[in-house]
């Protein structure tokens, strides 16, 4: 497992009052359902303790009328009060669910938004699993603490409230005997507070870890089976398995240790209410109504108040899955539009309605003629130099191939050129000017890319390749798939463009996926073109269709084409042989072949495999 895969974010060790003000801001959107579901957990407070006054009013007119007492009176006023609870019973389900959904859809959109902002550098150091987590169990926690957590908040402040002010008026004494047990309640809470945060956080770390080895696993069937992995991958997450197991007892036995204490404290009540105020109705200083009133309030105090402290530990609980998604929705993308170029984008909107303006969304013009690299050095977050001083210019119409040995930082080149990553030092210019004082979405658009492994949507292969312009017609799609030449064996398929193309595009050959993937960069119409080792996993058949419509796919733009298949390459206006970060060799085919440098021993020997491989596979036939 890599050390991406244990990474875990740091957290505070107390409760975080300013994340879950965060939390509600965001929620506070909902305030159509907010609102009516605070009345109505007031309205329900107001019920639940009016049980207990109005049963010691039925009790004393009993006991002062006898058989006289008004029983349809007491029998109505407790029919509309139940009624009434009823309702609202009703009301803050549906609301606390609406607001709970909707919180969770909220959530989720701006999680995904914000994922697709980010940087590739947030992706190199977090697995798929640990970002899944965030979007659905962590998401789906946060939004029910808020929806069923306010609610109950709301309902149990106000009704431990008003049992303290009824206790208090109705006799004050022993009201204070009561409420003396409130203080030990607070400590015990205030201990397993910070036990049962820290023991949640661990379920839910746990619980990441094991997600991302559920993806990992599925991912790396194969190699898991070629490599006969099984026993050593089961071990691994045998061990995840057995931390999150231990995680969940401790707090389950914290728990079982927790709640019982709250409920033992609010019996103490009780027996000293019904204790101290039997003595005091048999000597006629309470009623009997006020007694029972007393003791019907000494048992309700604590059930709020237990309430409370279940919401409490649920918060606790879900602070470790707040600060989590909170963390991610709040991630700043390293690589942006600063606020110059978004200034200048505003300014320049009227500009953009002429769709011969020429203008790019910052007003600078639209037309990539050069790119540049100016004394570019650059590093991984973790990891040494792998650019230094680099320098490279490249005008429009030019196609750059990029060649030598793995890690010497080809495929950054190109991913700095796409600005996937930004340089340490030094500057990337567009056209002259520095391209981070350009839009990012612009030059982004301008792109086609192709890379080694192909990634293809579950949908049809149509829908894939018009998924590099969504508003390209039917014509458009296959006039694309038809310069690449993918069109005949799409047409051989049943269904052609319709044909389904599976998970990932596993009901298709590598070679077919990279032709349709080669035509949804094509139709996107870029101007900067990137193939990264586009050819080396596809048959030979299928590479010479691909070089057959590339002059097509390549004509008037920027090309980059990182090719270990040095066939693909022969035609490039200039070839780099790229070591250790710089550049080694410079020149077209022929002069580097005349140079007999590291690009001569490359091709020589790629040559020679290819004859030896020929001759065999002549000779079995």
């Amino acid at each position: 497992m890599s050390a991406a895969f244990h990474q875990e974010d740091d957290f505070k060790a107390k409760l975080d009052a300013g994340l879950w003000w965060k939390v509600f801001r965001r929620a506070f959107h909902l305030r159509r359902f907010l609102i009516p579901l605070f009345i109505s957990a007031l309205v329900l407070a107001v019920c639940d303790a009016s049980f207990a006054l109005i049963t010691r009013w039925v009790i004393d007119g009993v006991v002062r009328d006898g058989t006289n007492a008004n029983f349809a009176l007491y029998a109505g006023v407790y029919l509309a009060v139940t009624l009434l609870l009823c309702a609202c019973v009703w009301l803050f389900i549906w609301l606390a669910g609406n607001i709970s959904n909707r919180l969770a859809h909220d959530i989720r959109r701006d999680g995904f938004d914000r994922l697709q902002e980010l940087e590739f550098a947030f992706f190199d150091t977090r697995p798929v699993g640990w970002l899944i987590t965030r979007l659905t169990s962590d998401c789906d926690r946060l939004a029910r603490t808020i929806g069923w957590g306010f609610l109950d908040i709301v309902w149990g402040l106000s009704l431990v409230l008003m049992i303290a002010l009824s206790l208090l008026v109705l006799n004050w004494k022993l009201g204070l005997i009561i409420l003396a047990i409130v203080p030990p309640l607070a400590i015990v809470s205030r201990y397993f507070q910070k036990k049962l945060l820290f023991s949640a956080r661990d379920i839910r770390k746990y619980n990441s870890q094991i997600t991302a080895a559920y993806n990992e696993s599925i991912q790396g069937v194969r190699t898991t089976k070629t490599l006969v992995r099984e026993a050593e991958n089961l071990g691994e997450f045998k061990s995840l398995s057995t931390h999150m197991f231990n995680a969940a007892v401790l707090n389950a036995r914290q728990n079982a240790v927790y709640y019982p204490l709250v409920i033992t404290l609010g019996s103490l009540a009780s027996g000293i209410a019904l204790w101290r105020g039997g003595w005091l109705t048999l000597h006629d200083e309470i009623s009997l109504g006020t007694l029972v009133a007393f003791v019907n309030f000494a048992g309700m105090f604590f059930n709020p108040i237990n309430q409370l402290a279940q919401r409490l530990t649920e918060i606790q609980s879900a602070q470790a899955a707040g600060e989590r998604v909170m963390g991610l929705l709040e991630t700043t993308p390293a690589i942006q539009d600063s606020p110059a170029v978004m200034a200048r984008m505003e300014d320049h909107k009227s500009d953009l309605r002429s769709p011969d303006s020429g203008l790019a969304p910052d007003g600078l013009p639209g037309k990539v003629e050069s790119i540049t690299f100016r004394n570019v050095t650059f590093r991984y977050s973790t990891g040494p130099v792998v650019l230094e001083n680099f320098n490279l210019e490249v005008k429009a119409g030019q196609t750059i191939a990029l060649v030598g040995p793995s890690g010497g930082g080809k495929s950054t080149i190109v991913s700095m050129v796409c600005r996937f990553y930004e340089p340490v030092e030094g500057e990337i210019l567009i056209n002259g000017t520095d391209y981070r004082e350009r839009s990012l979405a612009w030059l982004q658009s301008q792109l086609g890319i192709v890379l080694q492994t192909p990634h293809l949507f579950k949908g049809t292969i149509r829908e894939n390749i018009r998924y590099g312009r969504l508003e390209a017609t039917d014509a458009e799609v296959e006039a694309a798939a038809k310069m690449v030449n993918a069109h005949e064996f799409i047409s051989a398929l049943e269904g052609g463009y319709e044909a389904s193309v599976g998970e990932g595009g596993n009901r298709l050959s590598t070679g077919q996926r990279q032709l349709i993937s080669f035509a949804r960069a094509l139709l996107a119409n870029p101007q900067i073109f990137v193939m990264d080792e586009a050819t080396s996993s596809i048959d030979t058949e299928t590479e010479q269709l691909i070089q057959r419509g590339m002059e097509t796919m390549l004509a008037g733009r920027i090309s980059f084409v990182i090719a270990h298949r040095l066939s693909t390459i022969r035609r490039a206006d200039r070839i780099l042989v790229i070591t250790k970060g710089r550049i080694e060799e410079s020149g077209t085919h022929e002069e580097l072949l005349r140079q007999r440098g590291h690009y001569y021993e490359l091709y020589t020997n790629q040559f020679r495999r290819e004859r030896e491989e020929a001759v065999l596979a002549g000779g079995e036939t």
